[in-house]
C-alpha cells in the first residue's frame, strides 16, 4: 500500500504484515457481500397494491363491528366546566377546590345491552399531563422497591425534589407521580347479573403482575404480627404496644379478614403512604396497593383512563347498575373533568373507533392507487430499461 503527498509523489507506509489495524480479509467487513436489488416494476406494484387492499378493507370493517359492539357507559361526575357533567346519571358530586372533602355522591348507569363479562371499571382524568418530562421523572425507584434511610440512591432521591421532605418528615414514597394519586373511593353498591345474584366489583388482578414483583415492595425493617383475636382491629388494643410496633392500632387484611399489628422502619422521621391516603391504602399494604401501582404507570396523554375494578358477572339488558363515590380529587386546579366509565371489552381492548377506520381507510387507498396505476399501466405501459426513459446529463 501506498500514500500520495502535497507533491504527488508516492510515499510508502508500513507492510500489510505491520499493519495492526487493518480489518479482516473477509467479504462482511471489506464490504464484498453479495446483495439483492429488488427492481419494483410496475406490475409488483400494482399487486402490492391490490393484495394489501384486500386484507385491510375486510380487516378493517370487522375491527369496526367489534368495537361498535362494545357496551361503553360515561358519566362525567366532576368539572371545572359545570356544563359537562352528567347531572341526569349522578348526584352532586362537586368539590371545587376543596381537596379530601370526602363528599358522598351516586351514579346510576342502565345498561343498553347485555354486558358479557369482563365488564371493566375505570375513572377517567382529563388535562392532566402525566406526560411531562419533570412530572413523570419524580419519583425513586430504589424506595419503592423498599429501601429506606441510607440505602436510597441519591440520585433517585434528588429526583423527588421538592417533595421528598414534607414537614420535617421523610416521604415514602415522594415524588409528583406518588403525591397526586387518585384517591377517590369507588364502589358498587346496586345491580343483579342474569341470575338475581349482586353484583360484585373485583380490585384486585388490576395492575401488571411484573410491577407487583419486581417494582414495588414493602420497606426493609417491615414487620406485621398477627393478633390473638379479630376484636383487636377496633376498639383499644394493646396488640401494637404488646409486639413493641410503631403502630398506634392493628389493621385487618382484605385477603384473609384478620387483624395485625404493624411496624414501619423509622416511622418517628417518616411519612409512609397509608398516613397520606388512610382512605385508600392499608397500612398492610403500603406502595403494594393495587391502585397505586396503576397510578405510577404514567400515561402519555392529557385525557386517559385507568382501571379501578372488573366486574365477572353478565349484567342484563336493562338492570341499573348504581356506584357510591367518596369525592376527594380535586379536578378544578388544572381546568379538567374526571369521569366513570363502565364497559366491556374484546380482543383489541376497548371501544376504539380509530383502529377499524384506520385500517379499512389505509385499504381502500390502496386500492385506489392500484386500480389507477392498472389503468396507467395498461394504455401506456413502461418497460423496465427502455432506452426512451433514460436521460443522461448533458456534457
Amino acid at each position: 500500500m501506498s500514500r500520495v503527498d502535497d507533491d504527488g509523489e508516492e510515499d510508502s507506509v508500513l507492510d500489510l504484515a505491520d499493519q495492526l489495524n487493518r480489518p479482516p480479509d473477509v467479504a462482511i467487513q471489506q464490504q464484498r457481500i453479495k446483495a439483492w436489488h429488488p427492481i419494483l416494476d410496475p406490475e409488483w406494484m400494482i399487486y402490492g397494491y391490490l393484495i394489501l387492499a384486500v386484507v385491510l378493507i375486510p380487516l378493517g370493517f370487522k375491527i369496526k363491528a367489534l368495537s361498535d359492539s362494545i357496551v361503553e357507559l360515561h358519566s362525567i361526575y366532576d368539572a371545572k366546566d359545570q356544563s359537562l357533567i352528567d347531572t341526569t346519571r349522578t348526584s352532586d358530586c362537586r368539590i371545587g377546590e376543596n381537596y379530601n372533602q370526602n363528599k358522598t355522591c351516586t351514579i346510576q348507569f342502565e345498561a343498553p345491552e347485555d354486558m358479557e363479562p369482563p365488564v371493566m371499571i375505570y375513572y377517567e382524568l382529563n388535562n392532566f399531563h402525566q406526560n411531562h418530562r419533570f412530572y413523570s421523572r419524580s419519583r425513586d425507584s430504589f424506595q419503592l422497591v423498599g429501601r429506606v434511610g441510607k440505602n436510597r440512591d441519591p440520585t433517585f432521591r434528588a429526583l423527588c425534589e421538592p417533595l421528598d421532605v414534607l414537614g420535617g418528615k421523610t416521604l415514602n414514597p415522594c415524588g409528583f407521580v406518588a403525591n397526586t394519586f387518585f384517591n377517590d373511593k369507588i364502589s358498587l353498591i346496586g345491580g343483579n347479573d342474569e341470575d338475581g345474584l349482586q353484583l360484585e366489583m373485583n380490585e384486585e388482578g388490576i395492575a401488571w403482575r411484573s410491577d407487583l414483583e419486581y417494582k414495588f415492595g414493602l420497606p426493609e425493617g417491615f414487620q406485621m404480627q398477627e393478633c390473638p383475636t379479630v376484636e383487636e382491629c377496633s376498639g383499644n388494643s394493646t396488640c401494637c404496644q404488646d409486639n413493641g410496633f410503631s403502630c398506634d392500632s392493628p389493621a385487618r387484611s382484605k385477603q384473609d379478614g384478620k387483624c395485625y399489628a404493624y411496624d414501619y422502619p423509622e416511622a418517628d422521621t417518616t411519612r409512609y403512604l397509608h398516613e397520606t391516603y388512610p382512605d385508600m391504602i392499608s397500612p398492610l399494604e403500603h406502595v403494594t396497593n393495587e391502585h397505586f401501582v396503576v397510578w405510577m404507570r404514567t400515561e402519555t396523554r392529557p385525557q386517559f383512563r385507568k382501571l379501578y375494578g372488573w366486574i365477572n358477572q353478565k349484567i342484563p339488558k336493562g338492570e341499573k347498575i348504581e356506584f357510591e363515590i367518596w369525592s376527594n380529587y380535586v379536578v378544578e386546579s388544572f381546568s379538567g373533568h374526571k369521569a366513570l366509565i363502565v364497559t366491556t371489552t374484546n380482543m383489541f381492548g376497548g371501544k376504539n373507533q380509530y383502529i377499524g377506520v384506520t385500517f379499512y381507510g389505509l385499504g381502500f387507498t390502496f386500492l385506489a392507487f392500484g386500480i389507477i396505476f392498472a389503468v396507467k399501466h395498461w394504455f401506456r405501459p413502461r418497460r423496465i430499461a427502455d432506452r426512451k426513459y433514460l436521460h443522461f446529463k448533458e456534457e
